[in-house]
């Protein structure tokens, strides 16, 4: 079993895997439309974080990182990552395509958020997210933290791909972070 991470799977893997693969899939872009009432904020003042959501390009790219998972860890990380990412998120199959070309394209599992799910938080500006972002905290840490781990191992992982949507993101948050620091 492989499984793909493009959140917070690239930079806070906590199950075991046998290897890992940096590589994309395809005709899909990163956004931060998922509501995080269980992690990254609570009910009362949710976070964001990111999901997939389909392109009408089929040939955007979505980097992250494709975790092999041993055979006899299959069901302890499936019943750990169904808790993980309860908040919303279902299993998806789609085709990996590893940076490291000598290496075929594969099928894994991922997990999306659709917009059927209760926590979908729908399309905003990144100045209105990051406004949301900026102050949340949940159990796993603040809403910001998230947003600049995943940048940084992006940047690590994929240093010539441009996230414009998370590096914008990114950027707004810094200037709030500035901006907040400077009063």
């Amino acid at each position: 079993m492989w499984v793909f991470g493009y959140g917070s799977l690239v930079w806070k893997v906590d199950f075991e895997y046998e290897y890992k693969l940096v590589g994309n899939i395809k005709g899909y872009l990163r956004r931060f439309y998922q509501h995080s009432i269980d992690h990254r904020g609570i009910p009362e003042k949710p976070g964001r974080v990111v999901t997939l959501v389909p392109s009408e390009d089929p040939n955007s790219t979505v980097w992250g990182i494709a975790y092999k998972i041993r055979a006899q860890d299959i069901d302890s990380v499936t019943k750990h990552l169904d808790f993980r990412e309860k908040n919303g998120y279902s299993k998806k199959t789609v085709t990996f395509h590893p940076k490291d070309k000598n290496v075929e394209p594969f099928l894994l599992t991922l997990y999306v958020a659709t917009k059927e799910n209760e926590s979908y938080a729908g399309a905003a500006s990144i100045d209105a997210i990051a406004k949301q972002v900026i102050n949340c905290i949940g159990p796993s840490g603040s809403n910001k933290e998230y947003v600049y781990n995943l940048a940084n191992a992006m940047r690590e992982i994929a240093p010539n791909v441009e996230d414009e949507h998370l590096f914008s993101l990114e950027a707004a948050l810094r200037k709030l972070d500035t901006d907040f620091k400077s009063i």
